[in-house]
């Protein structure tokens, strides 16, 4: 029975991950599921922004041929997805989460995306169409979580896990293919206490191109650094305490998901990565952008799959976003 959970969060470095690195954050879910199956750790995305990403995940085709090369342009009329190529074959395909391929805005169209279940789509206009006009604009910004009656349920995180929860219910001896996409842990790092204030007083670890200058690479990169190429790299601290916070908090969603796999379709092939990470000051740099940095490119990327799959194992093989796609077709 082909029953796949592609499960993927968005700006998740790999070691922000536990079982990829020992920073400090907190990720028990991804660690178990890690245990269970096989840890890559040499997989790359195919572009390090969130649309042209999510172009080469969702098509198996690059950016550059797609159309999807940039943020807000969607791949052509005559690239078909993955949710149409399995829909094509009669299998059911559900997408829960963000999904940034629709030539809009960040938020979405709020309708699905052709082949994909439209009962149980739901994107990130779909969730501001639930809060009123108020709530909107608080949900965009980390100052929520210093609200001390912020709780899971308003987020986005928690009610698209409570979704594909229902999915794997209602679905449990049924094929499928379930794609939950996590806007988490993104800007705007929406995430309640503990989780919020877990790492108030952390430090992210330093890497030592921390101290590198740029001055032997592209001008554009340092033009993207601006004023940090003449700061203080020794006083400088990774601080942020929000970012973090929702690492840590999506993992603990994540962890209520894989949950309801073992209970509803326990032999299912799971497969989690992000789309791209976070640069946090490592060559200067912030955020994610025109740099191939391991930083950005290096993904986190967990399979488990039960007897087929084994477990506990680390593996070094390159591993690229853009053969996720004609691997979920074999299955």
């Amino acid at each position: 029975m082909p029953q796949v959970i592609f499960i993927m969060t968005d700006t998740q470095r790999k070691d922000m991950v536990g079982c990829y690195a020992d920073t400090g954050l907190r990720t028990p879910a991804l660690d178990r599921l890690a245990s269970e199956g096989v840890r890559f750790e040499h997989a790359y995305t195919c572009q390090p922004v969130c649309g042209p990403a999510r172009a080469a995940l969702f098509t198996g085709t690059y950016p550059h041929l797609n159309g999807g090369w940039a943020n807000s342009l969607a791949p052509g009329g005559n690239v078909r997805t993955l949710g149409q190529r399995v829909a094509d074959h009669g299998i059911p395909a559900a997408y829960i989460g963000k999904w940034h391929l629709d030539g809009s805005d960040y938020f979405g169209l709020g309708h699905a995306a052709p082949g994909w279940d439209p009962a149980c789509w739901y994107d990130m206009r779909n969730y501001l169409e639930e809060l009123t006009p108020e709530e909107r604009v608080a949900s965009r910004s980390p100052a929520l979580n210093r609200d001390p009656n912020l709780t899971a349920d308003f987020t986005y995180g928690r009610r698209c896990s409570d979704r594909a929860i229902r999915y794997l219910e209602q679905h449990a001896g049924d094929d499928f293919l379930l794609v939950l996409s996590y806007d988490e842990p993104h800007h705007p790092f929406i995430c309640p206490r503990p989780f919020s204030e877990m790492y108030r007083d952390y430090r992210f670890p330093k890497r030592p191109n921390v101290w590198d200058t740029l001055a032997d690479k592209p001008a554009h990169h340092r033009a993207w650094a601006g004023a940090a190429v003449d700061s203080d790299r020794d006083a400088f601290q990774i601080v942020h305490p929000d970012y973090f916070g929702c690492n840590s908090f999506v993992d603990d969603e994540i962890g209520r998901v894989l949950a309801a796999v073992d209970r509803c379709a326990p032999g299912a092939l799971v497969i989690h990565t992000s789309d791209h990470g976070d640069l946090l000051g490592s060559h200067c740099l912030g955020n994610k952008g025109p740099a191939m940095y391991e930083e950005v490119v290096n993904m986190p990327f967990i399979v488990r799959w039960p007897g087929h799959a084994p477990a506990g194992v680390v593996s070094h093989a390159l591993v690229s976003h853009i053969d996720v796609t004609p691997t979920i077709l074999d299955v």
